[in-house]
């Protein structure tokens, strides 16, 4: 089985091109993203053919979970098919089909070279049942009416230390916990997993941990759901950019910077939210089967 790595941000996923749907690719994913005994990544991506827009995008996480976004991803296929041929001659945009639905990649060139690749990631979605997120501010029967003030700032205790977490989906579950230090000091390994598996998410969360540095910047770091810390994420970032524009400490437009370089995140505050940063190939090669 061929296949590229690649990186966004430092966020590394194994791409694999595919037309088999009906492979395990979770027990492949768990086998080949290890960084022992495999190739090691974040993730396996998966680019298939659609009956409906150009590509189909599967993302599969080390623990052998799928993942419903992934903005690095995105914009990695994008970079990917851009690069071997498989998009049209001269495309300034891509339609994907993912898990939380169509997302379009908006290729910008220089010389004829790719220098930026902006994608789509839908619009935040704010409703309890739909991100999801059990609050016991919500009453039975309430959790699909959206009210912003529910779902941010809202108290979770861990280790008997009470984080106030930010919920939003990006397609996927994010809470958001903004810090007054260095993100460098904040004890990632140890609350990370324990706010992932929290009992007031069903279907666990990616946890963000950000520090508001001025309007048009924010420093963070992000455990993702079924992987653990990761140099960066796409969908976190722009959880990141939706809830701090909530609060009302930046303006449409911020620089997220993590560990593995800056993501651009725009927002008008009613649409979709806009993700670009850099998207790389490492090296191919053979996977045995």
């Amino acid at each position: 089985m061929n296949f590229t790595k690649m990186h966004g941000a430092g966020n590394d996923f194994i791409l694999v091109e595919t037309n088999d749907i009906q492979r395990d690719w979770s027990q492949v994913a768990t086998a080949i993203c290890d960084r022992h005994f495999g190739v090691g990544g974040d993730g396996l991506l998966l680019v298939l053919p659609s009956d409906t827009v150009d590509f189909q995008m599967r993302v599969f996480n080390p623990d052998g979970s799928e993942a419903e976004a992934c903005g690095n991803g995105l914009r990695c296929l994008a970079k990917y098919v851009v690069d071997v041929g498989l998009a049209n001659t001269g495309a300034q945009e891509i339609l994907v089909e993912t898990i939380s639905g169509i997302r379009r990649a908006k290729v910008h060139r220089t010389m004829g070279k790719v220098i930026k690749i902006q994608v789509s990631m839908g619009a935040p979605i704010f409703g309890t049942k739909d991100i999801p997120v059990r609050l016991r501010r919500i009453k039975p029967g309430e959790g699909s009416i959206v009210d912003i003030k529910s779902i941010l700032n809202y108290p979770v205790t861990i280790d008997d230390k009470e984080l106030l977490l930010n919920f939003v989906s990006i397609g996927n579950p994010h809470a958001v916990y903004f810090w007054q230090q260095p993100v460098s000091d904040f004890p990632l390994s140890q609350i990370g997993p324990k706010v992932e598996q929290h009992k007031i998410l069903p279907k666990q969360v990616n946890f963000e941990v950000a520090r508001v540095i001025s309007r048009q910047q924010i420093e963070a770091r992000v455990w993702e759901r079924g992987v653990g810390e990761t140099l960066a994420c796409g969908s976190g970032a722009c959880a990141i950019a939706v809830v701090a524009q909530l609060h009302g400490y930046i303006d449409n437009k911020v620089d997220i910077k993590l560990p593995g370089g800056i993501l651009n995140v725009e927002w008008d505050g009613i649409g979709e939210v806009f993700l670009s940063g850099p998207a790389e190939i490492v090296f191919s090669g053979e996977w045995p089967d």
